[in-house]
């Protein structure tokens, strides 16, 4: 499917639940102070202008991180993340918008390295300009992630988080995600796969959680946040959510002081909430 541009939704509620989640994760596998890299496997643009063309279309941006932006209640979690928003916007107005890669290779020190895939290929072409100074430490690759991170897997250091983001417009990307990480885990037990998905009415979007419990990790976690009531019709996203296997242990007590205050301020009717589970050994 090479219709889907994220450019549409940059910056929407379920990018920063997103965004938010995975610099918790890379900022937890930093501490350890040894390498490791990223992977993303389908790592759009890098970076979305949101005053201009895709993204000022719907203007998503304003169900997301504008709601956020100019907040002084901010819960203390969530300093990181608007602060890697913030270093793409410096005078203060928010123009601009990090995908999963910028926000990653901002979080991460120099020594650790980032494999990108990306198979759209106007996406790919802004994805390397926007990288285009980064030098070896970041590899983009106009190819099918699925099928990309198995060459990549385990990488040299032994220690990785890999994002797996597909659109989901073709609905068979739900068995894909599973499929992929059962190879994944058998190839690297250890890594650190984080999984986002679309909170939809559709049946493949609500059992993509259950399935992915049942994979032979350590141990899981399931985050997701819903900003509004499900439509009549059955059409339309009404959150999202993020499911991890092998967690970092800090990271359920993150969320459950953050995901009040972030559902009550994405929230677009009274309706909204959260889901928070773990499993495994977590």
């Amino acid at each position: 499917m090479l219709s889907y541009r994220h450019a549409f939704h940059a910056g929407n509620h379920a990018d920063v639940l997103k965004h938010f989640v995975e610099i918790e994760l890379l900022r937890y596998l930093g501490q350890k102070g040894t390498p490791f890299w990223y992977l993303d496997t389908h790592a759009g643009a890098g970076v979305y202008a949101l005053t201009e063309g895709y993204a000022a279309r719907n203007a998503e941006h304003e169900t997301g991180i504008a709601r956020l932006w100019d907040r002084s209640d901010l819960p203390p979690t969530l300093q990181t993340y608007l602060e890697t928003v913030r270093a793409l916007n410096p005078d203060g107005r928010l123009r601009l918008y990090p995908g999963s890669p910028w926000c990653a290779a901002h979080v991460m020190d120099s020594g650790n390295k980032l494999r990108l895939f990306e198979l759209h290929p106007t996406d790919h072409q802004i994805l390397a300009e926007n990288f285009a100074e980064a030098g070896r430490r970041v590899q983009i690759r106009r190819e099918d992630g699925f099928e990309g991170i198995k060459a990549l897997l385990p990488p040299p250091p032994r220690r990785a988080l890999t994002l797996i983001d597909p659109p989901y417009e073709d609905k068979r990307d739900y068995q894909h995600v599973v499929s992929a990480l059962k190879e994944a885990l058998k190839r690297f037990a250890t890594g650190v796969y984080a999984i986002w998905y679309p909170r939809l009415q559709r049946v493949e979007a609500r059992t993509l959680p259950e399935n992915l419990k049942k994979l032979p990790a350590k141990n899981w976690l399931h985050v997701a946040v819903d900003v509004a009531t499900p439509s009549t019709d059955g059409f339309g996203m009404h959150g999202s959510g993020m499911f991890i296997l092998n967690a970092p242990w800090t990271l359920p007590g993150v969320l459950q002081e953050t995901l009040p205050w972030l559902t009550a301020a994405l929230a677009t009717d009274d309706r909204a909430r959260f889901i928070l589970e773990t499993g495994g050994d977590l």
